[in-house]
């Protein structure tokens, strides 16, 4: 019996980019099992190495989530429709109550003409919206459109935190900034933006990395945080931040063509957390530098972020509380996924056991437990400069580029082997086992993944190029472009 089972976008490159598979099995261990056995590149993001499906890999039928049942053994028919959400490199109304809503001006009155005359709005929920504080984290991608809608609806005080400048890279999609902005602190952009938007809104910047020693402080004196991070552990940082002040956590990530949007921790509603229990292993999951992504979506997943916050703020219509949306744009296609509050959960659960901030990067595996550790990954590495002398020595070292094919359009090292990652499980057989190699990608994240995989499949010397092309690029060959 053949199920239909949706693969996410991540994982795409390990099924030959099908986004839906037809595999045999009467339940889902079995559906698993067959679909890691036809794709064997899927294993490792599915299960751990002891066979266990990993925590943070969420399986849904019918778009009903399993995770409380046997999942393993849930039974699946014909007609079932089977959907893998992993962590994409997330109740009750949180309305704005204060004592004395402020007045409007005749400016604001004419400016917000066209909310005042909805009955969900009003005169009163205009004030309350002037009234209302929400924090970004962020002035990317996603906190781009977020904060323009979010200033161009009237939300009386926008906080920002970002400590980056503006790169030529992100005005393809980051459209708080400018050409004339590179290499300005994306506050300073952002805040003149949002100013020339929206005079009557006051911008309050932050130009810090949020912690686990100044979240708790930041966060304190508004009253929705909308989360538009791009790493895993500060999304964990933001969602416990959230649930330790009750404050409510408008959710949105992206990737290449896809987007996810919810809202976490509020009083009777499920947390990131309570999604994905843990993280991913280090790596695993690209970012957006390294997969790339469509300059639209953050539009469209960040503007979901800001009406989701409107909606909060007002106390209006049905927010995403226990709803999961994930956008695909290529295909221009919804899906809503139901989520529960995890009883269990170690943060807003019944007994929770996290219940100050820890360190994050710590958790989610970026830095060793221990300060004694070795990072084995360290001593596998191979400086761009040695690689480029032993190269021009005449040795034999085979330079496997594991990008993708329209990355080594832009740039390349000489004579190198182009394998993408999610080909390497098919394809490793084109490579000699006892040949010295490099694998390089971008910056040395997926690189490192496809050594890692080498070695244990017995290719004894094997090394990860330290910065990918990029680092090839700053110490030896800087006439080729960067992306």
């Amino acid at each position: 019996m053949a199920v239909k089972v949706h693969i996410p976008t991540p994982l795409r490159p390990f099924t030959d980019k099908l986004d839906v598979v037809d595999v045999e099995g009467a339940t889902v261990g079995e559906l698993l099992t067959n679909l890691t056995t036809k794709f064997s590149g899927l294993r490792q993001h599915l299960f751990t190495p002891e066979g266990r499906m990993r925590s943070f890999v969420n399986v849904y039928v019918n778009d009903e989530d399993i995770r409380y049942l046997q999942k393993d053994q849930t039974p699946v028919k014909a007609d079932d429709s089977v959907s893998i959400i992993p962590s994409v490199a997330g109740g009750s109304s949180a309305t704005v109550a204060p004592t004395a809503l402020p007045q409007l001006s005749g400016d604001e009155v004419q400016r917000y003409s066209r909310h005042l005359i909805l009955p969900e709005v009003g005169m009163d929920g205009q004030r309350t919206l002037k009234a209302a504080k929400v924090l970004c984290i962020g002035a990317g991608g996603l906190g781009s459109p977020a904060a323009m809608y979010l200033a161009a609806a009237g939300v009386g005080t926008l906080g920002i935190v970002d400590f980056d400048v503006v790169d030529t890279s992100n005005l393809q999609r980051q459209i708080l900034h400018g050409t004339p902005d590179i290499g300005r602190p994306k506050l300073e952009s952002a805040k003149d933006r949002l100013f020339s938007l929206n005079p009557n809104v006051h911008v309050e910047t932050y130009e810090t990395a949020l912690s686990s020693e100044n979240a708790l402080r930041l966060f304190e004196p508004y009253d929705v945080i909308l989360d538009g991070t791009d790493n895993f552990p500060t999304r964990y940082l933001v969602n416990d931040a959230c649930v330790l002040l009750a404050k409510p956590n408008a959710y949105g990530s992206i990737f290449r063509f896809e987007g996810q949007a919810s809202v976490f921790a509020t009083k009777n509603g499920p947390c990131y957390r309570c999604l994905y229990p843990e993280p991913p292993p280090p790596g695993l999951v690209p970012s957006c530098a390294e997969g790339g992504v469509l300059g639209v979506l953050p539009g469209i997943i960040g503007t979901i972020q800001a009406t989701e916050t409107i909606k909060l703020i007002l106390g209006a219509g049905e927010p995403l509380i226990g709803r999961f949306l994930i956008y695909d744009a290529l295909r221009m296609r919804f899906r809503e996924l139901k989520l529960r509050k995890d009883a269990e959960c170690p943060v807003c659960g019944m007994h929770p056991t996290v219940t100050a901030l820890i360190d994050y990067e710590q958790f989610c595996g970026v830095k060793p437990a221990a300060e004694d550790g070795v990072n084995d990954a360290i001593t596998d590495e191979m400086l761009p400069r040695e690689l480029k002398e032993r190269l021009d020595r005449g040795e034999a070292i085979v330079v496997v580029d594991v990008r993708e094919p329209q990355e080594y359009q832009i740039n390349r090292i000489a004579g190198s082997t182009l394998i993408p990652l999610g080909e390497l499980p098919q394809r490793f057989g084109e490579l000699d086992a006892n040949a010295a190699i490099v694998c390089q990608c971008k910056s040395g994240v997926r690189s490192a993944k496809a050594t890692g995989f080498l070695r244990s499949i017995g290719f004894k010397n094997v090394r990860n190029l330290a910065g990918g092309i990029l680092g090839w690029i700053d110490q030896v060959d800087p006439s080729q472009p960067k992306y």
